[in-house]
């Protein structure tokens, strides 16, 4: 199956493409994309469905992104891990995952305008196979990964190369910029892909193919990507809330809310032992390592 949403003027409404190439609206079946809805078990539930049921969309707007940007927790990325690409640029294969982030601002639908950041001088693309998770995936083996996989879909991953490269700092800068990261138009379920490590990747610009490859060629596939991933940003590591945006906007980067962090930055550590303490006849404390900075907090219940 292949999921979409689509836009009528200023509205987006969720869809599939059928059999024979026609959009079909869904909105009886699920109110959009988003992190509800895109899970192994509702995709199923609207697999089964018969999809000559539902209304054809005769005219449309284009495509929005094809999944809700509102609702995506993490826009994880792996860097340099085709053998091609990095026996073309003259780089190392790297001994393990080279992991960075790009902000959810960056996501666009496939045919929508890129902004070019100020000063730019090499704004720069990539096509890529994107992997959207359908289950919360944390902790687990490799063997496990493709039971947590909802479906695939064509990313154009946009850089900034001078941003990223040449002015020091992280990757992030010349990554994450507001729409360099146009999704879609599809997300594909995994049951519609014979061999997710043998797609054709291709890019044209005006018409021109600027890039052609395979997922063959992937130094690290897809499952020993997952099984690499062993971290979750979703819920604060501290008070395990998932808060609002503005509350959980610190984690990706800390681990940890705004809430905690101020907690933990203006309150005497004496008061906080003291609080912590309060807890420990409830349950023992459990590290949880976070990425980035490998630091261990500890879980309060």
């Amino acid at each position: 199956m292949k999921t979409l949403r689509y836009r009528i003027g200023n509205e987006v409404k969720p869809g599939i493409l059928d059999q024979e190439g026609n959009i079909r609206d869904v909105s009886s079946l699920v109110k959009d994309w988003d992190n509800k809805n895109v899970t192994i078990s509702k995709l199923n539930e609207v697999k089964k469905i018969d999809h000559t049921s539902l209304p054809i969309v005769e005219n449309s707007d284009g495509f929005a992104p094809c999944i809700s940007k509102e609702n995506i927790g993490k826009f994880i990325c792996i860097g340099l891990n085709y053998s091609d690409h990095a026996e073309e640029t003259g780089q190392k294969v790297p001994p393990e995952p080279i992991i960075f982030a790009k902000a959810t601002s960056a996501v666009i639908g496939p045919n929508d305008n890129v902004e070019i950041p100020k000063k730019s001088v090499k704004s720069d693309w990539e096509v890529e196979l994107g992997v959207i998770i359908g289950k919360e995936a944390k902790y687990i083996s490799e063997n496990e990964s493709q039971s947590h996989i909802a479906g695939y879909c064509v990313i154009n991953d946009l850089s900034e190369r001078e941003f990223q490269i040449e002015r020091s700092g992280q990757w992030d800068k010349g990554k994450g910029c507001d729409t360099f990261g146009p999704i879609g138009p599809y997300l594909v379920t995994k049951d519609e892909i014979e061999d997710v490590q043998n797609l054709n990747l291709e890019l044209k610009l005006n018409g021109i193919t600027m890039q052609k490859g395979n997922t063959n060629k992937m130094i690290f596939n897809i499952t020993k990507n997952l099984d690499n991933f062993q971290f979750s940003f979703t819920n604060c590591k501290q008070c395990i809330k998932g808060h609002n945006n503005l509350l959980r906007d610190t984690i990706p980067y800390f681990g940890v809310c705004t809430l905690c962090m101020v907690y933990k930055l203006l309150v005497p550590q004496a008061v906080r032992e003291y609080v912590e303490s309060l807890h420990t006849n409830k349950q023992d404390f459990k590290p949880y390592t976070v990425f980035g900075s490998g630091a261990i907090l500890n879980y309060i219940p």
